[in-house]
């Protein structure tokens, strides 16, 4: 059920991108939750279509979290259920901020898509997918069961990750925010560069090269994670982790190259906004599943950790 929700979960935070990029945003008008004060609302216009079709996914979704948090209490007496560590509270995290979500949507509409509000709802349902994403987790999915009963721990490895999803998520904010500020999407034509030049000139090829200066950031510390954790023999759950991420970072540069190169068509857009969502979840898992580096047997647990006797020490002791 977890799995089933996050993948629903995902699909409505790219339809929330096709709705901004196909202009269908007011599509309802300024009517909500009811559209043009309908329930069931014409749909021989695309952009209406568009925009209730997002409003009908988003009350899917709210539904399955609904089911999912009902699941999980009555199931809160089972191992791994409930207490701290259990689904159930990253369940209920997700039925609060899917209500956010709605709430949000709300605003967003009410205010005419105002880029604070789109950003706003944008960073709520990065969190709701993470919270999602951390109940999987913690039902066992996306190589969760391995890290059920280990005990997390602050590494290097867990820090690196983290970094590396706040970075992410970072860029996938202000992705959002370029496509909203008006003249930002087109402002740096050419890439890697701004029409040629490091320095942009204008404040929307300010905000146009800050989200490339973040993404190129990002690639560099992911790739510095996936060649340190290789070296140090990190669990083979989060080494694979670490490349999904790499992977999909490189085919975010090459539809972000492609995209500007086209003249930002709406498709290349929408698969760009996708792909960053999925960087996002991926170093999410990420930062969750390098907190429990002795999930797989492959080091002693810290406290049983016994440092090793000086050579003239044991000498001593063996004489």
């Amino acid at each position: 059920m977890a799995y089933a929700t996050l993948t629903m979960a995902y699909a409505l935070i790219v339809f929330g991108a096709i709705v901004r990029i196909s202009g269908s945003g007011m599509g309802c008008g300024d009517n909500w939750p009811r559209c043009f004060g309908s329930w069931l609302p014409r749909l021989d216009n695309p952009t209406v279509a568009i925009e209730f079709t997002h409003r009908v996914v988003a009350v899917v979704v709210a539904t399955m979290v609904a089911v999912l948090v009902l699941m999980a209490f009555r199931m809160r007496s089972e191992p791994g259920v409930g207490g701290r560590f259990g689904v159930l509270r990253a369940a209920l995290l997700a039925g609060v901020l899917v209500v956010l979500q709605a709430l949000l949507g709300m605003v967003t509409v009410r205010t005419g898509n105002t880029a604070t509000a789109t950003v706003a709802h944008l960073l709520n349902g990065a969190l709701l997918l993470a919270a999602l994403a951390s109940t999987v987790l913690r039902a066992g999915g996306l190589g969760g069961a391995r890290a059920i009963g280990a005990i997390a721990e602050r590494t290097r490895a867990a820090r690196g990750a983290a970094a590396a999803a706040a970075l992410a998520l970072v860029t996938v904010l202000f992705g959002g925010l370029t496509a909203k500020i008006p003249g930002a999407n087109s402002a740096c034509e050419g890439f890697p560069l701004c029409r040629g030049s490091l320095l942009p000139a204008s404040s929307a090829q300010h905000v146009q090269f800050t989200h490339r200066v973040l993404a190129f950031l990002l690639f560099f510390h992911v790739l510095g994670l996936m060649i340190a954790f290789a070296k140090r023999r990190e669990p083979p759950v989060v080494v694979r982790t670490v490349r999904v991420a790499f992977a999909l970072i490189c085919l975010q540069l090459v539809i972000a190259a492609g995209m500007v190169e086209m003249h930002l068509p709406p498709a290349m857009r929408s698969l760009h906004e996708a792909d960053g969502i999925a960087i996002w979840l991926t170093l999410f898992a990420l930062a969750w599943l390098a907190r429990f580096p002795d999930a797989h047997g492959t080091r002693e647990p810290a406290a049983e950790r016994a440092p090793a006797a000086p050579p003239l020490a044991a000498s001593g002791a063996m004489s």
